[in-house]
């Protein structure tokens, strides 16, 4: 089918979904369905289930679901405050909802992250045989001070790999027996430092074989690449890093750029990244790599300006179906982008402007 769907949210309220239609063939892409949500829950982060069939989002104070009945009927279902700490759902706090990973195996649990202060913890969520966000089943400690980005699972979803951006630290941590009464639960393996004192980890991608971790450094600007050890299953650093800006331009060590995210293609042959600037005038940029058929990086391919400083956003989507389109969104004008990813070379197709506040944070690929 030549037309694909996309959701996107927002980062500011009133709350709201987009869905986006793109034609594979006349290279078009157009909003065809804003859906309001509760105004005060606007999601910066959104993630499908393992069918498609809800959405999940980190929403400000809130965890919340919602039914996908079709491209255009979105339907909230859920919503759940953060518990692991009194303070948190405070609105005198700024404790935010900030990331959150479905998992897509049994007993597709899902996985939470709270952000600035008063986090420091994981909250893990059972859903419902629909996939609704039910019961908050689990809020497990990191150490105090502890701000979590993003993370990933290995592709048995055995391991949970965490980017901590306030402790500088890349966790890992193991789900509890399968079957038992703490399914779905995860306990502590361990812990590695990052390189730099000023890595400041954001955001972590892995590679289809778990063979390769791959580490985006917010405060570094640099992607670094780890080895999986296949005995501890602890992250060793190879000593290879990347830049996510420019080498020497100005500004970088005043902190003009902070990197954004980083994802691996549907083939596993490629992983881009990007990185946002702090000011409106000055552009945020995107990389790719390319990938062995192990994971190690083999190449960086370019490092190009985007079309503007990306906002909170310059969130990279590649589809996941294809290695041939690629979604960036933005939310200093409010865009939505679809780029062509051939022959190693990266073309903007098709983009439409959303003027709403806060638009464009990530996107997710619906079909």
């Amino acid at each position: 089918m030549p037309i694909h769907h996309l959701m996107v949210g927002t980062w500011t309220p009133p709350g709201a979904i987009f869905t986006f239609a793109f034609d594979d063939e006349k290279l078009t892409l157009e909003l065809v369905k804003r859906t309001e949500i509760p105004k005060d829950e606007p999601i910066s982060w959104m993630t499908f289930d393992h069918k498609k069939k809800n959405i999940y989002g980190a929403a400000m104070k809130k965890w919340n679901s919602f039914a996908v009945k079709s491209p255009t009927e979105i339907v909230h279902e859920a919503s759940h405050s953060m518990d692991h700490d009194p303070q948190a759902s405070l609105a005198t706090t700024n404790t935010r909802a900030i990331f959150l990973l479905s998992a897509k195996k049994p007993p597709y649990s899902v996985y939470c992250n709270p952000f600035y202060k008063h986090a420091g913890h994981g909250a893990v969520f059972a859903v419902s045989d629909s996939g609704k966000l039910e019961t908050n089943t689990q809020n497990y400690e990191y150490e105090p001070g502890t701000a979590i980005h993003g993370m990933v699972f290995d592709p048995t979803e055995t391991y949970l790999y965490s980017a901590d951006m306030y402790r500088n630290k890349i966790w890992v941590h193991k789900k509890r027996s399968p079957g038992s009464e703490t399914d779905g639960e995860v306990e502590l393996v361990g812990a590695v430092e990052c390189p730099d004192p000023k890595d400041h980890p954001r955001w972590v991608a892995m590679h289809p074989t778990g063979n390769y971790l791959y580490a985006l450094m917010e405060s570094g600007n640099v992607l670094r690449e780890y080895v999986i050890d296949s005995t501890t299953h602890m992250p060793v650093y190879t000593h290879h890093a990347y830049p996510l800006i420019p080498p020497g331009i100005p500004g970088a060590d005043k902190g003009m750029y902070r990197s954004d995210v980083c994802a691996v293609t549907f083939s596993g042959g490629h992983l881009f990244a990007s990185a946002r600037s702090n000011s409106f005038d000055v552009q945020g940029y995107v990389t790719a790599f390319r990938l062995d058929a192990v994971g190690a990086i083999e190449k960086q391919l370019f490092l190009s300006p985007t079309p503007t400083s990306g906002g909170h956003s310059n969130a990279v989507s590649p589809s996941d179906w294809t290695d041939e389109w690629v979604a960036i969104t933005d939310d200093q004008e409010g865009w939505l982008e679809i780029y062509r990813w051939k022959d190693e070379f990266l073309g903007r197709v098709a983009r439409v402007r959303v003027p709403e506040p806060g638009f464009g944070m990530n996107a997710i690929w619906y079909d």
